[in-house]
């Protein structure tokens, strides 16, 4: 039996927590910590962990528990001392996304990883989605042809209050806005689909937010080889319409399953019907994938359960959890310098060390309000794209 223990008990944790209990023949959650206590208490309750002790600290977690697994549901600005800690220990890891806010950040917890002989895991869920596997294997079998464009829109809402929380809306604390902590999503996905770009174009902008130093919202450009991608990471978006679409030389395919292959005329423009017999060969493709058996932070909790039993490396390690920085840091260095950055960025590069974002990045507004919760149902997009997951204000 893996022995569990939940580290943040904000609104994150109930996503985890059911997941375990999903697969109670395998896993206990045993701990639960929290720098507040009373609300993890009644968190506890709510969940029916009955036997799972609070703790105010994950130094003394560490210190009163024997553990197998600790998932890190707190604020970005910690994950990375916390990882630290438990991976030296020995301890297996399960990080909440964004890994970190630098890649100083991220190289720290995959050292740590390496001597204690742990296994670490960023949170990436939806990978572990039947319209993302399907998209994969679309974009696997080559039939859409080489890929020419791929556009990205990770399209959220969220209205002032939002950044009242105390850890939000601050470079220091949240370590970014939405290009970090919504996007990452989508960006993860397109790392996994598309591979690492050559570099990238960006431009930042606090919009709508006059109560956050950060963004709410970023339009990036990527260069590859021969194509390029578009990426705008929005909290201002109304109606939180989100989306990949992968346009190749010879079909489209967008996240929703929407297929589109033309055939030329002649005259270079389009024939009435386009390429029916491609379509027909990309239909069948989908449809023959197998359902997933768990999804979302079920199936990547699943698969992190099982890369423990058997001794294999989760599918989702730290060393994609620091791709996804590494290009995220990328887009607020070429929004920042208004530039061209290339990739990969160099180790001596001043955005690999952490602070430097903090201390360049603009502060569009001044903060104008720090509370410990906020009151209000979580909602989720029913949107095509990567489900946020009840992530409000973890």
């Amino acid at each position: 039996m893996i022995k569990v223990a939940i580290i943040g008990m904000g609104n994150i944790s109930p996503s985890h927590i059911r997941a375990y209990q999903t697969f109670s023949d395998r896993c206990a959650i045993v701990a639960c910590c929290d720098i507040l206590p009373e609300g993890a208490e009644v968190r506890r309750r709510e969940l029916g962990l009955e036997q799972a002790k609070v703790y105010a600290s994950h130094a003394e977690l560490l210190a009163n528990e024997d553990l197998d697994l600790v998932s890190i549901c707190t604020p970005p600005a910690t994950h990375e001392q916390i990882s630290v800690d438990f991976l030296s220990a020995g301890i297996n890891v399960l990080c909440e996304k964004p890994m970190a806010p630098s890649l100083a950040a991220c190289d720290a917890m995959l050292r740590a990883e390496k001597q204690g002989g742990a296994m670490f895991s960023t949170v990436a869920q939806n990978r572990f989605r039947d319209d993302v596997a399907r998209l994969k294997a679309v974009l696997d079998s080559g039939l859409v042809g080489p890929v020419s464009h791929v556009q990205v829109d990770s399209a959220w809402w969220r209205g002032l209050s939002y950044y009242d929380l105390w850890w939000r809306g601050t470079w220091e604390q949240e370590g970014g806005g939405c290009t970090l902590n919504h996007a990452v999503h989508h960006i993860d996905l397109l790392l996994w689909l598309l591979g690492a770009p050559q570099s990238v174009t960006a431009v930042l902008a606090n919009a709508a937010h006059e109560n956050a130093e950060i963004e709410d919202l970023s339009v990036a450009v990527l260069m590859y080889q021969r194509a390029l991608a578009t990426i705008t990471s929005s909290v201002v978006h109304h109606g939180e319409r989100q989306q990949i679409v992968v346009q190749g030389r010879e079909a489209s395919i967008g996240l929703g399953g929407d297929v589109v292959a033309e055939i030329s005329q002649p005259n270079g423009f389009p024939a009435p019907g386009g390429n029916a017999e491609l379509l027909e060969r990309l239909q069948a493709l989908t449809a023959t994938q197998e359902p997933l058996a768990h999804t979302g932070h079920q199936g990547q909790i699943d698969d992190v359960l099982t890369a423990i039993e058997t001794g294999r490396r989760p599918a989702i390690d730290g060393h994609d959890g620091r791709r996804t920085i590494e290009l995220i840091t990328a887009v607020y260095r070429a929004g920042i310098e208004r530039r061209t950055v290339d990739l990969p960025l160099a180790g001596d590069d001043p955005y690999y060390r952490p602070g430097t974002l903090t201390e360049r990045a603009p502060r569009f507004f001044a903060t104008s309000a720090s509370v410990t919760d906020l009151a209000g149902s979580i909602t989720v997009s029913g949107a095509t794209g990567p489900d946020h997951e009840q992530k409000a204000s973890r």
